[in-house]
């Protein structure tokens, strides 16, 4: 680039071009990097003095992320904002877009990981863990690392990912500036302490500041009229969307409920795309949360802690703040100590995981409350042992090409009977109960950059799911159907062809229409040979590898622990047979569509 052509695309004179461009030409790639993270810095900050060289003997810091659900991406963003405030040189990546090659080279480094089902990294982390846990990877001597893990207690590899990436980068020979942090669902706070802490330390072996620049006073103008901003919505700040319609998808008999649920978003401002999900901040269930307060024996108007919002009724706590239902390692080891309950203390012990595991899987809180009862205990205390109420995301079902104002979910009406009692599933129970036609709702958009149609609308596309896991290929079909698209083949399971077969009519629309291709269903329990969408890959092996040949990319919605792993050994073996390779050559093909994003899951 001559300083002519940076003149042309930048308000620089043509002297400070030039001056710029011999600059450029003598620096190396960190150099650039630290000057690029200081700029940045400095114009955030322009009322205020910036000592520049608090950082300039520190090396770039690189926040490595590895998403499920957008959240590792949201915090290494935010960690990447407050570097760069600070004047740290600093850039967020995600794992599934770095080079590993390029780690060596790397001196600073923060690593923020979620962990997938049973302690695996997800998707987008999976190649970078790989590498990492492999013989390529080089000695780290000069670097420097901390590592964030975001996960769920209930689980039992609790933030495993995150664990295994700490102890392998100290293996590597790297120092670490701060201890690993393991943050639960309720992850903010610690996660936002983390931060800090990181951050500093990294800033800590900076050079003795040399040179401190003081920005010329800015001149002050009369002020303008300007236009109101749009309020920001997200998970704490999210849209009432208004209920428009909520029908039921299985016919009669169907032994489970699924509903339809369409929202409008009119005046909300948000904007999605599909494979994007919904968050939607549910409440408890009243029957539920009074049950909870008399079996303890305290008052629904205690005033305990509620979040955000200072101290409220108890009952209204635990309706709107708290998980009243699930049951977690850390409530059981609490209440053992205040119940002084032998029974629960056993279970409590690390030994004895596979016990609690067990014991989990089907109480709930209320069981451990109602089986050793205490007396004395006060609002605040209980509280102290439960978790905030998370958000519960749902993949959307809709394009907002096709239907702008709205927002469409598919959602699957959990109910059980379990210990004498009904259980409800909390978000679904929500919005098929105790929300109806003009009620609303509070939601926001999650991102999900790693579910994503491709680029170009002429590619083949392979959609796998089961159950509400076709919501995001119904969001996929009408975004494509509006215009000219590539071949689009659909495989869908469920229990029964005759009552669970969802969206059946707008799929045979989109099959007579030509929009979809090839459509193959799986219902399970319509033969005495249970039936799932994974044998039907098999079946059609020939013309699966003939797609993917063809340039196909994959897509794989559902559950985490059965669907997800049957798909993937389906289409290692479809690779394996068809293209006349062994089990590892065939897997390392489909870590290659993963890697070049034609392989995307959205799992749960």
């Amino acid at each position: 680039m001559t300083a002519n052509q940076i003149t042309f695309a930048t308000p620089l004179t043509l002297e400070h071009a030039r001056q710029l461009e011999e600059l450029l030409r003598t620096l190396s790639p960190e150099e650039a990097l630290w000057i690029s993270g200081y700029l940045a810095g400095f114009t955030r900050q322009p009322a205020v003095s910036v000592v520049a060289a608090a950082v300039a003997a520190t090396p770039p810091l690189l926040i490595l992320y590895g998403s499920e659900t957008g959240h590792a991406a949201a915090l290494a963003k935010r960690m990447e904002e407050q570097a760069v405030a600070r004047g740290l040189a600093a850039h967020a990546v995600d794992m599934a877009e770095f080079r590993p090659q390029e780690l060596k080279e790397v001196r600073q480094l923060a690593l923020l990981t979620s962990t997938y089902g049973e302690g695996d990294p997800p998707d987008s982390a999976a190649g970078f863990y790989e590498f990492l846990h492999g013989r390529k990877a080089p000695r780290l001597e000069q670097t420097r690392f901390a590592v964030l893990g975001l996960g769920d207690s209930t689980y039992e590899r609790f933030c495993q990912t995150a664990k295994d990436f700490d102890q392998r980068l100290e293996e590597l020979g790297a120092r670490r500036v701060q201890d690993r942090a393991d943050c639960d669902v309720d992850y903010e706070a610690p996660a936002a302490a983390w931060i800090d802490a990181v951050l500093t330390g990294f800033a800590g072996e900076a050079a003795t500041p040399a040179i401190v620049v003081t920005p010329a006073p800015v001149e002050r103008v009369a002020p303008v009229a300007r236009v109101a901003p749009v309020a920001r919505v997200d998970r704490k700040h999210p849209f009432p969307a208004v209920i428009l319609d909520s029908l039921v998808l299985n016919g009669r008999g169907s032994d489970k409920i699924t509903r339809h649920v369409e929202l409008s978003l009119a005046g909300s401002g948000l904007t999605y795309v599909p494979g994007d999900s919904l968050g939607v901040l549910p409440e408890n269930d009243p029957d539920a949360v009074a049950e909870l307060i008399e079996t303890l024996g305290l008052s629904a108007s205690e005033r305990v802690p509620g979040g955000d919002v200072g101290d409220i009724p108890l009952a209204e706590a635990l309706a709107r703040a708290y998980e009243v239902t699930t049951l977690t390692p850390r409530f059981i080891e609490h209440y053992a100590e205040i119940a002084q309950s032998d029974p629960l203390r056993r279970l409590a012990r690390p030994e004895n995981r596979a016990e609690l595991r067990a014991y989990q899987a089907d109480r709930q809180i209320i069981d451990v409350v109602s089986e050793f009862p205490i007396a004395g205990l006060d609002g605040k205390t209980l509280v102290g042992m439960l978790r905030k109420l998370q958000p519960r995301l749902y993949s959307l079902a809709s394009s907002q090409t096709a239907f702008p104002d709205e927002a469409h979910l598919t959602v699957a009406v959990v109910r059980y009977p379990s210990h004498a009692r009904l259980r409800k599933g909390v978000a679904s129970a929500y919005l098929s109960e105790r929300r109806g036609i003009d009620d609303t709702v509070p939601v926001y958009v999650e991102r999900n950059k790693n579910f994503r149609l491709p680029a170009d609308p002429a590619t083949p596309i392979i959609m796998i799911g089961a159950g509400t896991g076709v919501a995001p290929f119904r969001a996929f079909m009408q975004e494509r159907a509006l215009g000219s698209c590539g071949p689009s083949w659909l495989f869908f399971g469920d229990r029964h062809f005759r009552t669970d077969f969802l969206y059946q009519l707008e799929w045979q629309r989109l099959l007579r229409d030509g929009a979809l291709s090839r459509m193959d269903v799986a219902f399970s329990r319509d033969q005495a040979d249970k039936m799932y969408v994974q044998h039907r890959l098999r079946e059609h092996a020939r013309e699966v590898y003939a797609w993917l040949q063809d340039g196909a990319h994959v897509y794989v919605c559902g559950d985490a622990s059965r669907l997800a792993p049957d798909v993937h050994a389906a289409l290692v073996d479809i690779v394996a047979d068809q293209g006349k390779l062994d089990h590892a050559q065939a897997e390392d093909v489909i870590k290659r569509l993963h890697q070049d994003k034609r392989y995307q899951r959205d799992v749960y």
